[in-house]
């Protein structure tokens, strides 16, 4: 069974996801952006073997911590998308822009770049991997089939979605990402954004005012 917490991290209240196997207490954290003591701390406090950390896309809040928190742990780097090294190269350039909030952040090299119908596991656990850019070019979304949950960075959020002002960033392709590859995983999916509260795609498919099939005009 998949078990979950999320942490908030970062100035921006990042939604840091711990994800583990019951039965084997194996764990996964996708996107350590910072505070990476409140990560460590969940990881004891729930007594589980990191096993490697998850990455949805390269924006600092969401990859700040990821060199820091592999190297403690001696584990594997799974994620982005290829596209993504975009952002992985502009580490340094992003702490910049944010001064001492993220003066943690470090560039990362990733173990295992993924793409759609990839899967990752960890103890029991598979995670189907969706592409779903827009928000960033290499963005991915991770899925749990049994548990009907998914975590989807910033691609969608309760009432609103990702932003596509940011370099290579692209709305045409952020709405095809959310309709035509989350959308289809069905109404009753949970999903985790990057920032605020869960939601369910139903919900959004419903009443998300960019995205809704009100507003994108589904038949």
């Amino acid at each position: 069974m998949l078990n979950h917490e999320i942490i908030p991290v970062t100035p921006f209240a990042q939604n840091c996801t711990l994800f583990w196997c019951s039965e084997t207490k194996q764990a996964a954290v996708v996107d350590p952006g910072g505070d990476i003591e409140k990560i460590k701390a969940a990881i004891t406090k729930h007594d589980l073997t990191l096993e490697k950390v998850l990455i949805t896309h390269a924006h600092i809040d969401h990859a700040g911590a990821t060199h820091a928190l592999a190297t403690d742990y001696d584990v594997a780097i799974e994620g982005p998308h290829i596209e993504d090294v975009f952002w992985i190269d502009k580490v340094e350039e992003q702490k910049q822009l944010f001064g001492s909030a993220f003066a943690y952040a470090e560039k990362f090299t990733s173990n295992r770049f993924l793409q759609q119908n990839d899967t990752v596991s960890f103890g029991n656990i598979s995670l189907e991997v969706y592409f779903c850019p827009g928000h960033t070019p290499g963005h991915i979304v991770f899925f749990h089939r049994e548990s009907k949950l998914a975590q989807v960075g910033d691609v969608l959020f309760s009432g609103s979605i990702g932003r596509t002002d940011f370099p290579l960033g692209d709305h045409a392709t952020l709405i095809h990402s959310i309709r035509e590859n989350l959308f289809l995983l069905g109404d009753d999916v949970r999903f985790i954004p990057g920032h605020g509260p869960m939601s369910t795609f139903g919900q959004e498919r419903r009443s998300n005012p960019h995205v809704s099939d009100a507003a994108v005009g589904a038949r």
